[in-house]
């Protein structure tokens, strides 16, 4: 006779979240509800060693109540989830961020991608809660990805889900990564920011802006560079994973959503939902946090 699964118990405690962006680096408290509280965001590049930034954010926010700590990098990972094996807008190669910190902190310290763990959160607690199949992009200064089977977080050997480096154009400019075209170099809010200086338009413009002004030549001209790649990039996945949902998260996740609205497949093989994520910015130290009561 089969026996029931014994109930998982609810964990207790708080964890400490951390997501290290390309511009910023946000850490905050997380209980197990999700709930955030005392968040704290500086610039990524306010501290010459993004290592030392993080133990310094942690220690602010670090009590006896803490039992762990989770931390959201751009980039990828060893199998073992353990050292950043290469960098991305942030670079960490090399660095084993983890042992650093939990030897320092004195407290268990989880690493996965920070797409992964904004997946995690919205899975949890956010726009995926009634998905099993999801895919995530987040929209920041570079592309993230990630991807959820049966509400799993699918990681291959341990990097699965890298959204940002789709092919788009092979001959397109050379991406971070080595090659040439990736969804990254065509996707991304520096992409954006390249599209409007572009078209002569101030820097700083907003989507909004664009959404609003889109019956003038340079605000169209601009939206027609970001979403054309975009549906490329969509279609392309909808075509390899069938998904429930697709998710544009970050904090572009919600101006991408905008400006996609009505933007519809060519083909209506690859028709899926497309909707903003629903934790905005806190979606990677949600994520995070969560993730540390797993250590």
């Amino acid at each position: 006779m089969t026996q029931p699964a014994p109930a998982r118990s609810t964990p207790r405690g708080v964890a400490i979240g951390v997501d290290i962006g390309g511009t910023n680096v946000r850490a905050a408290r997380i209980d197990p509800a999700g709930t955030v509280s005392g968040l704290i965001k500086v610039r990524t590049d306010s501290s010459p060693s993004v290592p030392d930034l993080v133990e310094a954010l942690v220690r602010r926010l670090v009590d006896d109540d803490v039992v762990a700590v989770g931390i959201g990098i751009p980039g990828r990972l060893d199998r073992d989830g353990r050292t950043v094996v290469s960098a991305g807008f942030v670079n960490l190669a090399g660095v084993a961020l983890g042992e650093v910190l939990a030897a320092r902190i004195g407290r268990p310290v989880v690493l996965d991608n920070d797409a992964h763990m904004a997946l995690v959160a919205e899975l949890a607690v956010g726009a995926a809660r009634d998905a099993d199949d999801v895919v995530m992009f987040t929209v920041g200064t570079g592309i993230g990805g990630a991807v959820a089977v049966s509400r799993r977080v699918l990681r291959g050997r341990g990097n699965a889900g890298q959204l940002g480096h789709l092919t788009i154009d092979p001959a397109g400019p050379r991406c971070k990564c080595g090659r040439q075209g990736c969804s990254e170099v065509y996707l991304s809010g520096t992409a954006l920011n390249r599209y409007v200086e572009d078209a002569g338009l101030p820097r700083g413009t907003t989507v909004e802006h664009l959404l609003a002004t889109r019956d003038e030549a340079p605000a169209a001209a601009v939206l027609a560079r970001w979403v054309t790649p975009w549906r490329h990039a969509i279609d392309t996945v909808v075509a390899t994973l069938d998904p429930d949902l697709v998710l544009l998260g970050g904090g572009l996740g919600v101006a991408a959503a905008a400006a996609l609205d009505g933007g519809v497949s060519a083909s209506p093989w690859f028709g899926c939902p497309v909707a903003a994520a629903a934790l905005g910015d806190d979606a990677g130290v949600i994520g995070a946090g969560l993730s540390a009561f797993s250590a």
